[in-house]
């Protein structure tokens, strides 16, 4: 425990300094006792009341200050923050990659039924976001308990050309900013703001995190690595998930899964597979298989961890891991409010014991 005004502890003092007065007040009161002749006579004449009986009220009331000066100093406690408080934004690819078989039907299918899972099973009222990305990255849903809405995102998700891994974590940043007034949006430099060192050497982060899942590397948009410092400088953790076999398979998109952002000039889909012309998919080796060091290197880099999943299995294992991850989260809370209101009982407590007990005394 620590204090905001530590220099008020000094009010303890008071009531040590009136339990000692009290235990001098009694020892006088003693002393004057034995000079009456007859010790045997005032023990008969005076009420029977065992010892702690009469000095409860006076312990009641002592305790009552010690409380309210404590109190009074601010006490400070670390403890958890409620789930309730933490927003996770799922950061899931939707590049045209996802439409690999190596994971059937395919990666995107088995992510979005896991995803789905992930956001059906959260009972204990934390938000989730949902950010989709390919070549660009968009807030499909801001952060919402609205179980209905984010499973509705989840399942109309379409594919696109591209993978802006830096552009997505971006854009869960953002995410976090519009409702945690803690975390600056990523378009403000906190290069030359924030300790790097104290922050690394505290280990504390907001209970904001991003949950970012990939089958592939960058091929556009912000480097992931200076995405990743953006996201350490604002202290949120990111979790990264590698899915999909090293595999290179064939890509067969349902037809609700093509979307827009799927199709270039001279390019498009034959029974749900793309028409790659002249390229072969080891041509586009580099792109399809996971950048598991940068991945790694992004969770490291902000306190997060990364997962490997190769099927759906290891997929929804690795979602189901998460919240054990993701409470792991302190925050400072002042309880001032319960040392004075546990003074203000033992007070009430204090009067309403010595007038009971006085009763009790002067009627026999």
């Amino acid at each position: 425990m620590s204090f905001a005004w530590p220099p008020l502890l000094a009010l303890v003092l008071v009531p040590a300094l009136l339990l000692l007065a009290y235990i001098i007040m009694l020892r006088k009161r003693k002393k004057q006792a034995i000079t009456y002749s007859s010790l045997s006579l005032i023990r008969e004449a005076l009420p029977t009341q065992s010892a702690w009986k009469r000095h409860l009220p006076a312990a009641l009331f002592l305790l009552s200050l010690v409380s309210l000066a404590i109190g009074s100093a601010r006490p400070i406690v670390s403890a958890q923050v409620p789930l309730s408080r933490t927003s996770i934004i799922l950061t899931l690819d939707v590049s045209l990659s996802m439409c690999s078989t190596d994971v059937e039907p395919n990666r995107l299918a088995v992510a979005q039924d896991a995803a789905r899972q992930f956001v059906e099973n959260r009972d204990d009222g934390t938000q989730i976001g949902i950010v989709a990305f390919g070549g660009t990255a968009e807030l499909i849903v801001p952060p919402t308990n609205d179980t209905d809405e984010l499973v509705q995102a989840v399942d109309g998700f379409t594919t696109t050309l591209g993978t802006g891994i830096g552009n997505a974590t971006i854009t869960a940043l953002d995410a976090i900013a519009e409702v945690n007034p803690e975390v600056e949006r990523a378009t403000i430099d906190l290069s030359n703001v924030v300790d790097r060192d104290a922050i690394a050497a505290s280990g504390e982060f907001v209970p904001d995190i991003v949950v970012l899942l990939t089958d592939g590397a960058n091929s556009q948009g912000v480097e992931p690595l200076i995405a990743a410092q953006q996201a350490f400088d604002r202290q949120v953790r990111v979790f990264t998930i590698g899915f999909g076999s090293d595999e290179i398979a064939d890509m067969v998109c349902a037809p609700n899964q093509i979307g827009p952002g799927s199709f270039a000039p001279g390019f498009g889909f034959t029974n749900g597979r793309p028409d790659l012309g002249d390229t072969t998919l080891d041509d586009l080796r580099p792109f399809l298989v996971i950048d598991e060091p940068t991945l790694m290197a992004m969770a490291e880099t902000t306190g997060g961890e990364y997962f490997r999943a190769e099927d759906s299995a290891e997929l929804l294992d690795v979602f189901q891991q998460l919240p054990s991850q993701i409470v792991l989260q302190e925050e400072e809370i002042e309880v001032s409010v319960a040392f004075v209101i546990a003074g203000a009982v033992l007070l009430v407590a204090a009067y309403v014991s010595s007038t009971v007990l006085r009763r009790g005394g002067s009627g026999l």
